[in-house]
């Protein structure tokens, strides 16, 4: 799944295309070296079979590899983190 996952760095989102819709998790850059993870969506008839996660998960892992760190406003993304702890120390303070 993870292959199938593109990064729109024009259009601010991870997404995975199905046939008829997409999957996405969109974000913004409200300060420099800083990104909002701010929507999550996938369409009803995939989810339960851990696109979601698949999808923070590449989010994640560009910022960490990019050396952003994240605010987790949407609250797929914020329970992601609180199940998968070796990415909090990308979060960033408020």
């Amino acid at each position: 799944m993870t292959e199938d996952i593109i990064h729109d760095e024009e259009d601010l989102r991870f997404y995975v295309p199905f046939k008829e819709d997409e999957a996405e998790l969109t974000y913004t850059y409200p300060e420099t070296e800083v990104m909002d993870f701010d929507h999550t969506f996938v369409p009803e008839a995939y989810r339960g079979q851990g696109v979601a996660d698949k999808l923070v998960q590449c989010g994640l892992d560009y910022a960490r590899d990019n050396n952003y760190k994240i605010i987790p406003s949407c609250p797929v993304v914020e329970t992601y983190i609180k199940r998968n702890p070796e990415y909090r120390d990308i979060v960033h303070p408020e």
